[in-house]
């Protein structure tokens, strides 16, 4: 065991010390982490997800909590080996059914809230995904991985399965992308939504012969499919797209009778964007979804459309409103919608009035999700931001709102965190840009810091306030840095037409505006160090790393570049979400070359002089490890100061809590060893 990890079971089993201490990464991989939440049928109670992290085993474990409205009754509903997630409320309010991979492989659980044991709902052959209740109570929907062709079922895919670990031979052939994604290989599988009884009885595959998967991979949960009002369909996403899948971002919904007697029906055959998270009302007459206007764009704005049931007639909801909405909840009389949208360098909950399409801002700052009804007209909410991790907290009627779980309350009290404000500055074009300062825990005015300035990836992404577990600005402030993070153009939650602004000059306005936020940093906080100054940045930061080590040479002593770009042209053929870059650069590589040429950082590694370590993950398939390797050769072959730092079993991100403490500790060693001296 590394001395890192034997520091952070120490950490997380010591008592409380007489003095709260600066916040490390040890107490950030040791938090609770809160997430889920359900409200009862009744509104009088809230299910929730409680993560902990158990060091010894190197990975997080998910157990069900349960917590009055008012805050009282807190408890643990399971406590068990291996994960529960995924609360769902049976209609009457008794029992939870949930995800469990208790019993050796993942399969729907019931459990009386009152007492008693939990019982296994389903035993299928294969590891379910996600699931969905249908309204009355009597259906489940669940997500397994099929082959598509196997139309004899589940025993077809199991067998399938069996021959193909027989084989020797361990080639796979491929005849279209994706031929892997993310951090998998393909295997021929899809995600299918299937109808099985809760009382028991064969699943029915609704999505029977379709070559896609629903729920989306890598990152679709239960979100994108939900039965409809009188449970015998299902509505359910899907990109069925065929060949141009790796470069279409055309999702749609989709209707399927539950017993899989008629073939799925498109219902957005007009948009060729994205339509997603399907919502029904609960008078039942209405279906909201999230859709995007433009095709081939990621970062579009997420509009809202209201679909009549079972007519058809559709319509956007808030036209007006230039925020892109997230997750979706309808208050009980079916008039208002309530979602959460990033605005400003905050996400604040929305009201969305469904005659008007009026927006009404609920709260303020911090980020706020997962908004839900609950009884006396309240809002439940999960709040966090910069120096508070999530919570569960309740909007009342009058405004005002009140936290009702405390899950990190221990671990607080003995936790000290840098104060932070956010600062404005006039950036490229003189338009007004954004910006966090986070001060240093023991902070005196009177000193000089050195600085970490992060920059966040995306590109169309922000560092707002929000307590992050991998890029958190209070583990540099607890370590006596000053952290920046400017919300350069392409950031979101400053309008569409500032998010668009980046599409095709990567290496311009947002270079231009951090430069720009930094030289206001450093007039407006004197206590900044003007010469002992670090960036750091993952993802499109990453790319901006290698882009500053060439056209900014003299900003900084030393440089951290995550999963950067190197060569944006290759970097097009070794990566898989091809309208990613399409939309980026305006065309392929060989449609429009100079477009991939003109903000590659490959082009300027010659004035590269800056310190840089680099970080690659050996299963990142988004930005492949070869561009971190060929960053690190250019800056070996050039006598530049260098280390790499590899971790051959991580994606574009570093999930297992023993490489984070390590990622950490090479990385403020290395902030270190160009800021100490």
């Amino acid at each position: 065991m590394s001395l890192s990890l034997v520091a952070a079971l120490a950490i997380a089993a010591s008592p409380a010390p007489a003095r709260p201490q600066p916040f490390t990464h040890h107490d950030m991989i040791s938090m609770r982490r809160l997430s889920n939440p359900r409200v009862s049928p009744d509104g009088k109670q809230v299910a929730y997800v409680l993560r902990t992290t158990d060091l010894e085993a190197n990975k997080g474990r998910n157990d069900l909590w349960l917590v009055n409205l008012d805050g009282s009754g807190s408890r643990q509903l399971t406590s068990h080996p291996d994960s529960d997630s995924d609360p769902t409320w049976a209609p009457d309010g008794k029992s939870l059914f949930f995800l469990s991979s208790r019993g050796g492989s993942s399969q729907v659980w019931r459990l009386p809230v009152d007492g008693g044991e939990p019982l296994a709902v389903t035993k299928l052959p294969l590891d379910v995904g996600s699931f969905r209740l249908s309204p009355d109570g009597t259906r489940l929907a669940v997500s397994m991985d099929v082959f598509p062709d196997c139309a004899s079922g589940l025993e077809c895919n199991t067998q399938r399965e069996t021959e193909r670990s027989k084989r020797k031979a361990t080639g796979r052939t491929y005849d279209k992308l994706f031929a892997r994604h993310w951090d998998s290989w393909k295997d021929g599988k899809r995600s299918h939504v299937f109808v099985v009884p809760v009382a028991g009885g064969t699943p029915v595959d609704v999505m029977k012969g379709m070559d896609a998967d629903s729920p989306s991979k890598p990152f679709g949960g239960p979100e994108e499919y939900t039965f409809t009002p009188d449970g015998k369909s299902v509505v359910f996403t899907a990109r069925d797209v065929g060949r141009t899948e790796s470069w279409s971002t055309d999702m749609d919904l989709f209707v399927a009778p539950v017993d899989g007697k008629a073939r799925p029906r498109k219902l957005t055959d007009k948009n060729r964007a994205t339509d997603t998270s399907p919502v029904f009302s609960p008078d039942g007459k209405t279906l909201a979804y999230l859709a995007m206007a433009r095709p081939g764009f990621e970062a579009d704005r997420y509009r809202v459309i209201l679909r009549t049931w079972p007519g058809g007639q559709e319509r956007v909801l808030a036209e007006d409103w230039d925020r892109s909405a997230g997750s979706l909840a309808w208050s009980p009389d079916s008039k208002t919608l309530y979602t959460a949208a990033g605005h400003i360098g905050q996400v604040p909950l929305f009201a969305l009035d469904v005659a008007s399409g009026q927006a009404r801002q609920l709260t303020k700052d911090g980020t706020d999700d997962s908004p839900q009804p609950a009884a006396g007209g309240a809002l439940v909410y999960v709040h966090d931001d910069l120096d508070s991790p999530a919570d569960l907290h309740v909007l009342n009627t009058d405004g005002t709102s009140k936290q009702i779980t405390q899950v990190n309350q221990e671990a607080l009290a003995r936790i000290r965190f840098g104060g932070f404000e956010q600062f404005e500055f006039p950036g490229w074009n003189n338009e007004t840009v954004r910006a966090y300062v986070v001060k240093p825990v023991d902070f005196d005015p009177k000193r000089q810091y050195p600085l970490a300035f992060l920059i966040h990836g995306g590109p169309q992404g922000s560092f707002g306030n929000h307590f992050h577990y991998r890029w958190n600005p209070q583990v540099y402030a607890g370590r006596g840095y000053v952290a920046v993070m400017v919300d350069f153009h392409g950031s979101t939650g400053y309008g569409q037409a500032f998010t668009d602004s980046i599409t095709d000059d990567w290496g311009g306005k947002p270079l231009e505006d951090l430069q720009k936020g930094l030289a206001a940093a450093l007039q407006r906080y004197p206590f900044i160090s003007k010469e002992k100054k670090c960036a750091l940045g993952a993802s499109y930061g990453g790319y901006m790393i290698n882009w500053i080590a060439g056209n900014w040479p003299d900003g900084f002593k030393c440089l951290v570049n995550h999963d950067g770009i190197l060569d944006e042209r290759m970097g097009y053929f070794d990566t898989e979400e091809l309208w990613f870059p399409e939309w980026e650069h305006k065309g392929t590589p060989w449609e429009n070359p100079d477009g991939y040429g003109k903000h590659s950082p490959i082009n300027h590694v010659a004035k590269w002089k800056t310190p840089m370590m680099v970080v690659h993950g050996g299963q990142d398939f988004r930005v492949v490890e070869t561009q971190g390797l060929g960053t690190f050769t250019a800056l070996q072959r050039k006598g530049i100061p260098s280390k790499l730092l590899y971790f051959p079993e991580e994606n574009h991100w570093v999930l297992r809590p023993a490489n984070s403490i390590q990622w950490h500790d090479e990385v403020l060693a290395w902030l270190d060893q160009w800021t100490r001296n």
